[in-house]
């Protein structure tokens, strides 16, 4: 799952990024509003982390600039303002969730996987398709009660499929899902076909049902 960091203090965006990266999330980072700005119209997220206090912009007025854009990701606003009315002006404006700083590193990762469960996945802990069963928290699979073991990319391009199904996804998004926006420098199509093949070839030997379309000349989607 991807996210993007958007604060002008880079030590604190080091240490999130560094904690944050552990827990299996690619992490982008963005020290302004230009610059956030113009990675959130470029590419993709699971969910937004941001400050208020930018130094080139009004943190509230990019808020609004990502509605604006119909993004549907997850906002969570990280900031040092403490009064109420910041953070009910916040939420009204669209974010998901308000933590103030200082923070513990354990409760954001806590509150980051609450607003993309319920985002994306229903508000569930447990996804269950057909014979299908993934558990988010352990971060396991099984197939008619059965655990199939996936690599790290396997089980994040999985998720990532679960949480858009039945739209196209082009290779390039699933690139940027599994890289950063670091994607576009290198050629990833063989690598991210790879992680597919073996994907649909482990779903398949374990008794899955072929939900994982490819589209020609397109990408892939996930049926159902």
């Amino acid at each position: 799952m991807k996210l993007l960091i958007i604060d002008g203090d880079l030590a604190l965006s080091q240490v999130m990024i560094s904690y944050l990266s552990d827990g299996n999330y690619i992490c982008e980072y963005a020290n302004n509003y230009q610059r956030a700005l113009s990675k959130i119209e470029m590419y993709e997220y699971d969910c937004i982390l941001m400050d208020l206090a930018l130094p080139d912009g009004d943190g509230n007025k990019l808020l609004e600039a990502i509605k604006a854009h119909n993004k549907l990701v997850g906002i969570i606003v990280i900031s040092a303002k403490t009064a109420y009315e910041d953070k009910i002006s916040a939420l009204e404006k669209g974010a998901d969730d308000y933590v103030t700083k200082p923070f513990h590193l354990p409760e954001l990762a806590a509150r980051i996987f609450s607003v993309i469960r319920r985002r994306k996945y229903d508000n569930c802990n447990i996804i269950r398709q057909e014979e299908l069963t993934i558990d988010l928290l352990g971060k396991t699979v099984q197939i008619n009660n059965k655990p199939v073991t996936l690599t790290r990319k396997e089980f994040d391009l999985l998720l990532y499929f679960l949480g858009n199904k039945n739209k196209v996804i082009s290779k390039h998004e699933l690139a940027e899902q599994l890289s950063g926006d670091i994607a576009g420098l290198r050629e990833d199509n063989n690598v991210i076909y790879a992680h597919i093949k073996n994907l649909k070839k482990k779903l398949h030997e374990a008794g899955a049902g072929n939900y994982l379309k490819t589209i020609y000349a397109t990408g892939y989607k996930w049926e159902i």
